[in-house]
């Protein structure tokens, strides 16, 4: 048992990554290459959509959140796990396993309210076009972005906090990652109001988002069959079937090791391999889908790489 006091100084072992001595230098580098991927892909579309004032626009400045939120998710477990491999020590102190966990969460809830965001505005833009540039005026559009960060961020907050009080009992963790429902399986006390407020959190987060978006794609739906322009039909369906299965994607990857925690029949490797593709594919194929392949953006890329080579 460890008591408040020590507990920040208690060093906690994450599950072994089992990686024969050969294989080390190998997924280093592909570790290393891939989180420089996501990062040069992400800060592309954040600094296109801030130095472009054409992109200035309500779609595209919900969309700036995404890579945002997506290089903290991968942020959040990149360095750590790199230095794990490299020094093959997966200890973590208590601290950062806590600093860890309640980002790896931060981007988890934020991914499904900018997307909830999206699809809203996807919703005025194609039921509504003619009220929407008075319905998401600058003003809303910032309540809305505030009020989305400061929301998580609070209840984020609230669901760590809620970890503080209790002692520690054991110190191997078994999980790749620091997370909420990981870190309660070290306390040797009674964990039933955390177990509570986090059930509460994911019925919210995902009751919430599932409403927003059948009730918007619903509405979406029924405007595009009525729509007498094929063109217009065709884009409004192309734009919102990518976001749905992101989407979808995103539901299951983050249900799905959550609701596995409170589950003994659900093989441990099929968890702890959720709980990190969650933090990996979504920061690689979101700026493909909502960046690269946007037209807007991907010509305003284009046209500063271009300037950038021939100004060498």
């Amino acid at each position: 048992m460890y008591l408040n006091g020590s507990m920040f100084q208690l060093i906690l072992t994450l599950h072994s990554l089992e990686l024969p001595q050969t294989s080390i230098y190998p997924v280093l580098m592909l570790g290393i290459t891939t989180y420089f991927i996501i990062l040069f892909c992400n800060l592309t579309i954040v600094v296109t959509i801030c130095l472009n004032r054409n992109l200035h626009k309500p779609m595209y400045i919900l969309l700036l959140n995404l890579p945002l939120n997506d290089a903290m998710g991968a942020t959040s477990l990149f360095p750590q796990l790199l230095y794990s491999i490299w020094s093959q020590d997966r200890s973590i102190s208590y601290s950062a396993c806590l600093l860890q966990g309640f980002f790896v969460h931060l981007n988890s809830s934020a991914s499904y309210l900018i997307l909830t965001a999206m699809a809203y505005d996807r919703y005025i833009a194609i039921c509504f076009p003619l009220r929407y540039g008075a319905i998401l005026t600058t003003n809303n559009l910032v309540k809305i972005i505030t009020s989305m960060w400061v929301f998580q961020f609070t209840v984020i907050i609230v669901l760590f906090s809620l970890l503080l009080p209790h002692q520690v009992c054991q110190t191997y963790m078994a999980d790749l990652v620091c997370y909420n429902p990981s870190i309660m399986k070290l306390m040797c006390e009674d964990t039933r109001v955390n177990n509570i407020y986090g059930l509460f959190t994911i019925v919210f987060y995902h009751g919430l988002s599932l409403s927003v978006v059948a009730f918007t794609y619903i509405h979406i739906l029924i405007t595009c069959v009525t729509n007498k322009q094929s063109d217009a039909k065709i884009k409004a369906l192309q734009t919102c079937g990518t976001h749905l299965v992101v989407f979808l994607f995103l539901e299951f990857n983050t249900l799905f090791p959550l609701l596995a925690h409170r589950s003994e029949s659900v093989p441990a490797h099929l968890r702890r391999v959720f709980s990190i593709s969650v933090l990996v594919f979504p920061p690689i194929v979101n700026p493909l889908i909502y960046g690269f392949k946007t037209k807007e953006i991907r010509q305003k890329m284009l046209t500063f790489f271009k300037n950038k080579i021939s100004s060498v």
